[in-house]
């Protein structure tokens, strides 16, 4: 369930709160496929099973661009502002992709709001998500995202 603020300005006294965690959801192959062809990304790393059984990872492995990706699927599982006219993607800062994501694994994002400011007309929020590989110790993804909050 998502952690509710009622209003953008909430954002505001709760910088440093952990905000959850998303449902998990598995990495199939079709998952990297349908991405390979939106992107064009077709290393064999990702799309050739057969090759990558007997590559450097024993199996295929997402791209890291699609854990990040992934981030907007988890994001409104974590948190939800109320209060808004309208929220946008402002961007990201900090993405690193410490481990890999092999097909079959079973990820969820974790968040924790990390900075929240006034800005003109609303509030930035920057929430640091991780997108955490069951079983493993490193995750696939960190990724800093920077949202802007508009009342309403």
């Amino acid at each position: 369930m998502a952690m509710i603020f009622s209003h953008p300005a909430e954002l505001l006294g709760s910088v440093g709160a952990e905000l959850g965690h998303s449902e998990w959801i598995v990495i199939e192959q079709a998952r990297i496929d349908q991405f390979a062809e939106a992107t064009g990304d077709h290393q064999w790393i990702h799309v050739d099973p057969v090759r990558a059984a007997s590559g450097p990872f024993g199996a295929c492995i997402a791209h890291g661009y699609l854990s990040l990706a992934l981030v907007n699927l988890f994001l409104p599982q974590i948190v939800e502002v109320r209060g808004i006219a309208m929220g946008v993607n402002y961007g990201c800062d900090k993405v690193r992709f410490p481990n890999v994501v092999r097909v079959g694994s079973r990820v969820r994002g974790s968040a924790s709001l990390v900075a929240a400011e006034e800005v003109k007309g609303g509030v930035q929020a920057t929430i640091r998500v991780t997108v955490e590989i069951e079983g493993e110790q490193r995750p696939g993804c960190v990724v800093d995202t920077i949202s802007r909050y508009y009342p309403a």
